[in-house]
């Protein structure tokens, strides 16, 4: 598994503001041979544009996460898969750590800590994001999933759901064995929680997490969430 090659997608719509630093961030790793595709879900602005001198590959796809990544993976050249939010950043020897801890541990996923930055309240925040990842062995988005290819491909890869990707296809890798949960953090910008209200934000995903373990559909809690699905 060491040296094995890494792929980075990132899924975006409407990132216009902050792409070109969330890409730039991904230099070195580029440098030392990580392959960054840029998945747009059909962004109105100048997404795209900015994206393609920092990039390897611009692709675009029909608009939700889940779908957006697949789509990415399917023209990834990498052994390893690892899906990043536009809004996170790596730490910056990622590469090397999530191949040497892939190897070591002889797992074929896993995720990183989660780190908001700001503010003694959105710590706690993800000191309890990352225990319960480790206790329940489920990964969020916000914590940078990666998974070798074989593993990607045997669950058929992200559910085409509108919300809770993350949790769906956390199921099914586990079923292939426990997640590495790597103490390197990643840092995701806490622009949802400071928007809508930290507790308010932390009880709605409470809530729509509880909703969907019931079996409630994606798509009406992705609507509750706040975000608005593309017509099928």
């Amino acid at each position: 598994m060491t040296g094995a090659p890494l792929s980075i997608i990132v899924p975006v719509l409407n990132e216009a503001t902050r792409i070109e630093a969330a890409l730039a961030a991904l230099a070195p790793l580029r440098a030392r041979g990580a392959e960054v595709i840029v998945v747009d879900g059909g962004s109105v602005d100048a997404t795209p544009g900015i994206a393609r001198p920092l990039a390897d590959r611009v692709v675009t796809s029909r608009r939700g996460r889940a779908v957006q990544m697949n789509a990415g993976a399917a023209v990834a050249r990498g052994d390893i898969l690892l899906f990043l939010h536009a809004d996170t950043q790596l730490p910056a020897e990622a590469d090397g750590i999530l191949r040497e801890g892939l190897a070591v541990s002889g797992r074929s996923w896993g995720r990183f800590d989660v780190h908001f930055g700001e503010g003694p309240l959105l710590g706690v925040i993800a000191v309890m994001m990352n225990l319960r990842s480790r206790i329940t062995g489920i990964a969020t988005g916000d914590q940078a999933i990666f998974v070798t290819r074989g593993a990607f491909e045997a669950v058929g890869g992200f559910p085409p759901i509108e919300l809770m990707e993350d949790i769906a296809i956390s199921t099914r890798l586990r079923r292939l064995s426990r997640p590495l949960c790597l103490r390197a953090r990643v840092r995701t910008s806490p622009r949802r929680w400071k928007e809508n209200g930290t507790l308010r934000t932390v009880f709605l995903m409470w809530r729509l997490r509880l909703a969907y373990f019931l079996g409630a559909d994606p798509r009406r809690l992705a609507q509750r969430y706040g975000y608005v699905p593309a017509e099928q």
